[in-house]
């Protein structure tokens, strides 16, 4: 007789907890850092209540991968569980580098592009927070990840725009220098979030 492991040891459904925990905090960083550059004051204690955020993320990451090593039987590929799990806490690393940026490159006024980018940063994780929250029943996941996609490609276009204008305009080098690093970040944050909805997406596909 041939036994059917899946009905002998449960699928372990924590994962999805952990994505959600991971998602919803990262959301909360994205949040931290709108109302940084909206409210540019106090950046010190700002940029610290980021770090706080990123340390939790840390935290849930850690757990994932933990738990992940140890589970015979995973809800989705262990390998999409695991990209998605990094590629949140990437976003979050970016999300810290810029705010530290801010404050250790002691940046007096933000530029409109540059807000402009935190905004897009934003938007996208807040489609992220909300495809993650429907990963389990696989509800609209393909709409969000559209609108992630459509953001990316915002971000990119802005970020390489304001990279050659600082190149072709900018007369002190250390300036240009600051900001071509700070505009960086935002399109790293940018891409890491397409990255995961590619992930998303492949969970879908796979799922079919």
């Amino acid at each position: 007789m041939v036994l059917r492991l899946p009905r002998l040891i449960p699928k372990e459904e924590k994962f999805f907890d952990l994505l959600e925990a991971s998602a919803k905090n990262l959301l909360e960083g994205a949040e931290a850092l709108k109302d940084l550059v909206y409210n540019y004051t106090d950046v010190e204690n700002k940029v610290k209540n980021i770090k706080e955020i990123e340390s939790k993320g840390d935290n849930i990451i850690h757990e994932t991968i933990e738990r992940l090593n140890k589970t015979f039987i995973t809800p989705i590929d262990r390998e999409d569980i695991h990209i998605l799990a990094t590629e949140l806490d990437d976003v979050l690393d970016a999300i810290e580098g810029i705010s530290s940026r801010l404050l250790n490159f002691r940046i007096k006024k933000l530029t409109p592009e540059c807000i402009r980018l935190v905004d897009i940063v934003y938007e996208a994780v807040r489609q992220i927070e909300k495809a993650i929250s429907n990963l389990k029943h696989f509800n609209n996941l393909t709409q969000f990840c559209i609108e992630i996609n459509r953001l990316e490609n915002e971000a990119d276009q802005i970020s390489q725009e304001m990279v050659g204008q600082l190149l072709d305009q900018e007369p002190d080098w250390r300036v240009a220098i600051k900001w071509k690093e700070i505009y960086g970040r935002l399109e790293t944050a940018a891409d890491h979030c397409e990255n995961i909805a590619n992930a998303i997406e492949t969970v879908v596909v796979k799922s079919v």
